[in-house]
């Protein structure tokens, strides 16, 4: 739930040495009728889990992330069912299973911790049950169901509590992030409309010279501002990634690639120069026309992003958007001959907030792409190798043409 390394070394610290304690405590202080210290130094083991290097390297990856799932699911829910059917179901190990319930819920997201007990509570019975030879009796077994259960709702209220509140704030950040981009348009215009005074000074009296090059500084200027402003779009987009609009619309591929790539503020001529678009086969789909621009325009930014970090300059075709049909599905696919993507980062690029440009971006770009996808019914995945580029495709359900729009077009 909130992967960090100094966390991570806690719960190890934690789980070994307190393993130890507890089977100190039940086995000489207040003995239990069951206590296995063979399994209680596995379990402290476990430990080794959370503070291995690849671990605790990059807390926030995907295998990080299942060796910490794998680590607490032996250990909460098997474990603590597994040694409360072997004593019997008595009073000290149902305060520890209510307990167990609301850490595990604390520990991981709500819907894993579901299936974790789903899985947990009679995976540790059937163990049980075979190593006694007969089905496990329980002392109270009415009130274990009511103690249990409630336990177990009050973790799942906990998980939608605590769902809830991390959805509130990302949604207030991005707001803010909203917000503030929007208030930037007032002093761009400005920018703006004093290019355009300068343009109209210099046509008085100024020398060639000199009116050539405050031309030039003046297109500059104003491509500085069309910049900026993409760059607004692009965070008043960010801010709507959990509020996108529903309205659907019929769209034709080809029509809103080429005017996101004919529209793109390029940097340079060269920027320009090195994006191609090759319209294979056109096809329409339902969405929003706004955001599926958008969703172009970050892809394409990513890429030029790419293309400027390789060691190359980058050349006609580096940057090719294809349009097309594969396999029943209409593809829109963004390749670039970049510096690509490490495998174990490409599903994490989708996360919110995580980003591979240090210290560039919000990290919310892709997130948001994928969301607009999605919301039509599409898929956007990568494919990607490092130093040899990446290509984006987003596969979407085709719509069929009414009559009347194809009349009208022929």
């Amino acid at each position: 739930m909130h992967p960090s390394r100094y966390r991570l070394i806690w719960i190890g610290f934690f789980t070994f040495f307190g393993h130890i304690i507890i089977a100190i405590v039940w086995g000489y202080l207040i003995p239990q009728p069951y206590e296995n210290f063979a399994v209680r130094a596995l379990m402290a083991l476990l430990s080794i889990m959370y503070v291995m290097p690849e671990v605790l390297r990059d807390p926030m990856s995907h295998s990080s992330g299942r060796y910490f799932g794998a680590a607490t699911w032996i250990q909460l829910p098997w474990f603590f069912s597994w040694m409360y059917a072997m004593n019997g179901g008595n009073a000290a190990w149902l305060a520890s299973m209510t307990a167990m319930i609301l850490i595990y819920y604390h520990a991981t997201d709500w819907r894993l911790a579901t299936l974790g007990l789903i899985a947990g509570l009679p995976t540790g019975y059937l163990v049980a049950h075979a190593m006694q030879g007969q089905p496990p009796e329980f002392s109270t077994p009415g009130v274990a169901v009511v103690v249990i259960g409630f336990a177990w709702i009050m973790g799942l209220m906990l998980g939608f509590s605590s769902a809830n509140l991390r959805r509130t704030r990302m949604l207030n950040t991005l707001s803010t992030m909203g917000v503030m981009a929007h208030e930037l348009r007032t002093p761009l215009a400005t920018v703006n409309l004093l290019g355009d005074v300068m343009r109209n000074l210099v046509q008085h009296d100024v020398p060639e010279s000199k009116r050539k090059r405050i031309e030039e500084l003046s297109g500059r200027l104003q491509s500085l501002v069309r910049s900026m402003n993409q760059q607004i779009d692009t965070q008043i987009s960010n801010a709507q990634l959990f509020r996108l609009p529903r309205n659907q619309t019929l769209i034709r591929a080809a029509e809103v690639v080429q005017d996101t790539v004919n529209q793109y503020p390029y940097r340079s001529t060269r920027e320009r120069d090195c994006v191609r678009v090759h319209i294979q086969q056109d096809f329409c789909f339902q969405g929003s026309r706004p955001l599926f621009g958008q969703v172009l325009s970050n892809l394409i930014k990513n890429a030029l992003h790419s293309l400027a970090s390789a060691s190359s300059a980058p050349s006609p075709g580096d940057l090719r958007v294809d349009v097309g049909i594969h396999h029943g599905k209409g593809r829109i696919a963004v390749s670039d001959e970049g510096v690509g993507i490490p495998h174990d980062l490409q599903q994490r690029i989708f996360e919110p907030f995580y980003s591979t440009q240090s210290g560039a971006g919000s990290g919310l770009g892709l997130t948001f792409c994928k969301n607009v996808v999605e919301s039509a019914h599409g898929t956007l995945s990568v494919h990607s190798e490092v130093s040899r580029g990446a290509v984006f495709m987003i596969d979407l359900p085709l719509t069929q043409i009414p009559r009347a729009l194809t009349d009208t077009t022929e």
